[in-house]
């Protein structure tokens, strides 16, 4: 009875300032609501990327330059620039003495540069890549064709255009046959994909993918790949065959200058790194649940100092320290609890609207609240409820009755 008589004193207390109990549980709102918003949004990119990695199926394995520990992040995903791996590389790969069950490889080159069509110019991402590209990306052509080995060994001036560059560029013409440059060279375009969608790892409708020897040789003046992709012929022989290219490679080159990783392990490390950056955003987030508690704490002694003669009553007429102190908490308790839950409701409806715009875009974004997360928020909003309300708390206890009922 008594807990139950606190909660509605504290409650009655709040309804007669309620612009004082707003602003008081307004830092807790703002904390929750940040923490629930930034845990969902991190969730949905996680789901983003991991579905996009998922997609390409458990036969693909990459190749990518530079040394790195069989559980943590190749130097290439850190942003270090590698110039290990070689076409000729990718040669000594496919050759079946050396890797048994390696059907495709191809090798990639990325790099930037304005493309003009008639006067008109855009700046694009282009992709040097071996012919294999079609069959590792699995796309489908739907004007024209892909480029060939021959092309590409012949330093053929050709290009193929995701779906979205080539309306950008030709509109309603035909695209297929037409000659634009890059760079100030001239290219041939032979072929259009089909649209895929988007993607925040590779976006292919935004595309131009050019014969590598021609990227390597013509527009960037390289002889390295920035990592290969290829297909295993059969999962069960994974291991095996990266077994495999770890031994041919170290022959080649004299050391373990590079990573293999299969899907299972490219999976693995981008849910270890972005589980890393979900919760270091958490941690950032929840500092404002600090902040609240701090503004709690502050607006909780400016009203014992508006109870002080009310206090000084209560203890004339034989409340105690520790119902003075009950009080003070139950209130503070309320506005947290109320808060956290206003926090929750705002912060999923929000992070429910994001998901369902990126959604419309057609990323696999997935709407995501975790409870445990939203518990483990409450409980430490009630924490910080604790902490900063004992001392407004405890203040209002400690007051000399007589020296209350004299307070103007």
């Amino acid at each position: 009875m008594q807990i139950k008589r606190t909660a509605i004193l504290a409650l009655k207390s709040m309804q007669a300032q309620k612009r004082r109990a707003f602003l008081t549980m307004l830092g807790i709102i703002i904390g929750i609501f940040s923490v629930v918003l930034v845990m969902s949004i991190g969730a949905g990119a996680q789901g983003i990327i991991l579905d996009q990695v998922e997609r390409r199926g458990p036969t693909q394995i990459v190749i990518l330059p530079g040394a790195s520990d069989s559980a943590g992040p190749p130097a290439q995903a850190l942003g270090i620039i590698i110039t290990s791996l070689t076409d000729e590389d990718r040669d000594a790969l496919l050759d079946k003495d050396n890797v048994t069950h390696l059907a495709d490889l191809t090798g990639y080159i990325l790099g930037n540069g304005i493309l003009s069509w008639q006067g008109d110019e855009q700046s694009a991402t282009f992709t040097g890549a071996s012919a294999s590209y079609e069959r590792v990306e699995r796309i489908d052509i739907t004007e024209g064709i892909f480029f060939t080995e021959e092309d590409e060994k012949a330093r053929e001036k050709v290009i193929v255009l995701g779906s979205n560059l080539r309306e950008d560029i030709f509109g309603n013409q035909d695209a297929v046959g037409q000659r634009l440059k890059l760079d100030g060279i001239q290219f041939r375009v032979i072929g259009v994909m089909a649209a895929k969608g988007a993607s925040p790892i590779e976006d292919v409708d935004n595309a131009a993918i050019i014969p590598l020897s021609v990227v390597q040789r013509d527009l960037l003046g390289v002889r390295h790949v920035s990592f290969m992709r290829g297909d295993v012929s059969d999962a069960r022989f994974i291991d095996q065959t990266v077994e495999e290219i770890r031994s041919t490679l170290i022959e080649r080159h004299g050391e373990e200058d590079f990573s293999v990783r299969n899907i299972a392990d490219a999976l693995e490390i981008i849910r270890t790194i972005t589980d890393a950056l979900k919760f270091f955003l958490v941690g950032i987030a929840a500092i404002s649940l600090f902040v609240g508690g701090v503004g709690v704490m502050n607006i909780m002694l400016i009203a014992v100092r508006e109870k002080t003669r009310e206090i000084g009553l209560r203890k004339a007429v034989g409340a105690t320290r520790s119902d003075i102190l009950f009080q003070f908490l139950a209130e503070t308790f309320v506005i947290t609890i109320i808060g956290t839950f206003v926090g929750f409701l705002l912060g999923s409806a929000l992070a429910y609207a994001i998901a369902l715009g990126v959604q419309s875009l057609g990323y696999a974004y997935p709407f995501a609240i975790s409870m445990a997360g939203a518990l483990v928020s409450f409980v430490i909003a009630l924490i910080i409820a604790l902490i900063f309300g004992i001392v407004p708390a405890s203040r209002a206890s400690d007051l000399n009755p007589i020296d209350a009922l004299r307070y103007e």
